[in-house]
């Protein structure tokens, strides 16, 4: 005689998660300023998940661009992001929708946080900005330019809304910061101006550091310097192994004590804002969104050189552009 089976099936309503948490975060070191950031965050579950998908974003779309380049899909130089997730998401969610961000290289995941694509992003490595005086400025720098320093003079000056952020990820092209720099208090670079040295690797950190530092310029105290200290995964370029100045056990190192992604990912799970399932189902959705952004970008034609010119500046009438000798020109539409 066969007995009926009861299957039991556990499952979790998104009602039993905590809505929010609250987190100790570090210190920030902190220059020219009397006031500092907090030192400690609340984290709402919608935040979490909404930081972790975007992290894991710009981790998938980086590790992906590694595949076209080394098959020469994508030439040119080529700056990956992976590693350093933390500072674009965690920048992008202290500051407002409607400020401005000048980025150099390494800008992928700045792209994708302003809200291009991943399907744009890659589309366009495998084939000009304008820039004005705007009211919020958060510009990008190369600390060992002489440039920068006279953009600081400018902006202490007039006392310009504006942060200047250095990602310092440890090396340069090759060579470490220590060997680059008598000083590597890159905070205090601007002299006049305050600053902020701040964990990278962590969201929260500089999430609440850029929400401080955002006020400071709102309140009409000029210009200020933050510091992110974090680190990347790959080379300077993928023209750089990024091994030959650095162990491999340094690398491994940081990716099992301080990854950005999962130090979010167990903050969430240690304060029941999430669980293994959910992030996993995140995880999946993911790799799909990339694998079909990678094969458009590999298979969709590149678009005809009439439209070389276009979109180089935005909400302009169409103009002529010169190509590559006086008697060619091409049609500028915004």
């Amino acid at each position: 005689m066969h007995w009926p089976v009861r299957v039991m099936v556990a499952s979790r309503n998104y009602a039993d998660f905590a809505s929010e948490a609250t987190f100790d975060i570090k210190k920030c070191d902190i220059h020219r300023l009397e006031e500092e950031p907090p030192t400690q965050a609340v984290l709402t579950r919608e935040e979490g998940l909404q930081y972790y998908r975007t992290m894991q974003t710009i981790r998938r779309m980086e590790l992906k661009s590694d595949q076209p380049y080394k098959q020469k899909i994508i030439r040119g130089f080529c700056h990956l992001y992976d590693g350093q997730e933390a500072c674009c998401v965690g920048l992008e969610s202290g500051i407002n929708p409607t400020d401005h961000l000048i980025t150099a290289y390494r800008a992928h995941g700045y792209t994708y946080t302003r809200g291009v694509s991943v399907k744009e992003i890659l589309a366009e490595l495998t084939v000009s900005l304008y820039i004005a005086f705007f009211t919020e400025i958060f510009p990008y720098f190369l600390v060992f330019q002489g440039q920068i320093f006279e953009t600081y003079n400018m902006a202490a000056l007039w006392k310009l809304p504006c942060i200047f952020i250095c990602e310092n990820n440890r090396y340069g092209m090759g060579t470490s910061v220590e060997r680059a720099a008598a000083s590597t208090d890159y905070y205090k670079r601007g002299d006049y101006i305050p600053g902020l040295r701040v964990d990278g690797m962590d969201v929260l950190c500089v999430r609440e550091a850029t929400k401080f530092a955002a006020d400071h310029c709102r309140s009409g105290k000029g210009p200020i310097l933050m510091e992110l200290q974090t680190y990347r995964y790959h080379g300077h370029s993928m023209s750089d192994p990024g091994v030959s100045y650095r162990t491999r056990e340094e690398i491994q190192e940081v990716r099992s004590k301080s990854d950005p992604i999962t130090l979010l990912k167990d903050r969430m799970l240690n304060n029941n804002l999430s669980n293994v399932e959910e992030l996993k189902e995140i995880d999946v959705e993911v790799r799909k969104e990339i694998e079909e952004a990678a094969q458009f970008a590999t298979t969709d034609p590149e678009p005809p050189l009439e439209e070389i010119a276009n979109h180089i500046y935005r909400n302009d009438p169409t103009f002529d552009v010169r190509g590559a000798n006086l008697w060619i020109k091409y049609k500028s539409a915004s």
